[in-house]
């Protein structure tokens, strides 16, 4: 098993977009797979978020997820229910925007022992809280609701599922990593 993520700033500036790149388009796809629960919807994309961070790493994992905020930002309806800038000022804005924190959150922690699958679902499990706290605040500012009405529309629905998808997160990210290492 590798002891470190591997050092993104060791590769070519090419090669480090490509692979941001790739991440900013499995966080699109992610956003393809949507079942509708409410005001938030249930989506792979906490999956794609998590993957971003622990497999490159807080700065790279980030910037790929700011790519997708981005994209979005300009109109482009890549977001789960694709409305493009609209979704940044609906309920699902602030996840969107958390995202990008919760990637650096995952990433760093990860950065700092990622050699233990116990250690990268925990990275993961401190993204999705940072996820929560971006996405809760903006969903009781959007909406007005009490913050119990947040938790049970926009926290608790997700909450074991996004667990689940940190573990499946931690275990392949040493996958990636690997997959990293080989093609420099």
């Amino acid at each position: 098993m590798l002891r470190t993520l591997p050092q993104t700033r060791n590769y070519s500036l090419a090669r480090r977009l490509a692979v941001v790149a790739i991440f900013t388009v499995i966080t699109i796809l992610s956003a393809r797979v949507t079942i509708e629960i409410g005001l938030v919807p249930f989506t792979l994309q906490v999956l794609a978020v998590l993957l971003s961070g622990l497999v490159l790493g807080g700065r790279d994992g980030a910037l790929s997820q700011a790519i997708y905020v981005g994209l979005i930002a300009v109109g482009l309806p890549f977001d789960a229910r694709g409305l493009g800038t609209a979704a940044l000022f609906g309920p699902t804005g602030g996840y969107l925007i958390g995202f990008i924190a919760a990637a650096a959150v995952a990433g760093w922690l990860a950065e700092r022992g990622a050699a233990r699958l116990s250690w990268r679902w925990l990275a993961g499990v401190a993204g999705i809280v940072v996820l929560y706290a971006f996405g809760a605040v903006h969903l009781k500012l959007y909406t007005g609701l009490d913050w119990e009405a947040v938790w049970a529309s926009g926290v608790a629905p997700f909450a074991l599922p996004d667990l689940a998808k940190a573990v499946i997160a931690a275990a392949l990210a040493e996958g990636g990593r690997r997959w990293l290492i080989a093609n420099q």
